[in-house]
């Protein structure tokens, strides 16, 4: 299939490389025309480039509501009005910190880079749709704002955050055509992922067997996400094929999402009976 998104307009942020840069290159082959957006300018020009000119990129601070509001009116000058929002652009978080030892300078930063920059989207992205009665936003969230516990404080309750803002505004801008959709992956092998693991990406591309090996252990399906993956299931929302999602929050996790991984559950219980039987 192609022309998925003939004619579309797209905005995407964090564009410049992982999953908004995969993103692009899908919406792109499918006929849109995309507005990249991201603070890493070389990068960010560089993949507006490889793109043709269906494809420009603007910098943009995503915790700065002006540089937003520029963007969406940019991508209006360029192409024509928003059809669709990818809100992407992340940080990691303050990693496996004590409750105690929170830097809560380090807390907002991560509410505004996560949670913020999501709301200014989708508020200065409704005031184009809302007039045309017809749009697409997608937040990035994670398999991390859906159970807790798997990442840092601060980047899981912004992304908890972010599956329930969007659920918010599926149910006022339904009546006007937009659609709001999260999409929350698992580990998946992306820039910033490979930061946090403290791993290279010549490793990944080195020994793919032993790293799908490696996440089998959090993942049901045995291996570790690839940003094809969510790219994939962005274009599907982004695509009138899901003309009738909304309000979703859609885990592209490998069933990490879906409760205990049934492999380890099994191996804790038979720990349990062998500790209970021993003590019996």
């Amino acid at each position: 299939m192609s022309g998925r998104l003939a004619g579309k307009v797209a905005m995407i942020t964090g564009a410049a490389s992982g999953i908004g840069k995969r993103t692009a290159e899908r919406f792109i082959a499918e006929g849109a025309k995309v507005l990249l957006t991201d603070i890493q300018d070389a990068k960010g020009e560089e993949v507006a480039k490889s793109l043709g000119g269906s494809a420009a990129y603007r910098r943009a601070d995503v915790t700065r509501e002006e540089d937003i509001a520029a963007a969406v009116a940019e991508a209006g000058r360029r192409f024509g009005p928003l059809d669709i929002l990818l809100s992407n652009a992340g940080i990691r978080g303050q990693g496996a910190t004590p409750i105690e030892q929170l830097d809560m300078a380090a807390w907002d930063r991560a509410m505004a880079v996560l949670l913020r920059s999501v709301v200014y989207g989708a508020k200065h992205a409704a005031a184009v749709m809302k007039p045309r009665r017809s749009g697409s936003i997608v937040n990035l969230a994670s398999a991390a704002g859906l159970v807790a516990g798997a990442t840092p404080h601060d980047y899981s309750t912004a992304k908890g955050a972010v599956v329930h803002f969007t659920k918010g505004l599926a149910l006022e801008l339904g009546e006007f055509g937009i659609r709001a959709n999260a999409v929350c992956p698992g580990y998946t092998i992306t820039p910033m992922v490979l930061e946090g693991l403290g791993i290279g990406a010549q490793a990944i591309e080195a020994e793919p067997a032993k790293v799908d090996a490696a996440f089998a252990a959090v993942h049901p399906i045995p291996r570790v996400g690839r940003v094809g993956d969510i790219a994939d299931t962005i274009l599907f929302l982004a695509s009138d094929e899901s003309r009738f999602v909304n309000g979703q929050a859609i885990g592209v996790d490998g069933g990490l999402s879906a409760g205990a991984h049934w492999s380890g559950h099994r191996g804790k219980m038979a720990g349990i009976r062998t500790s209970l039987a021993a003590d019996g």
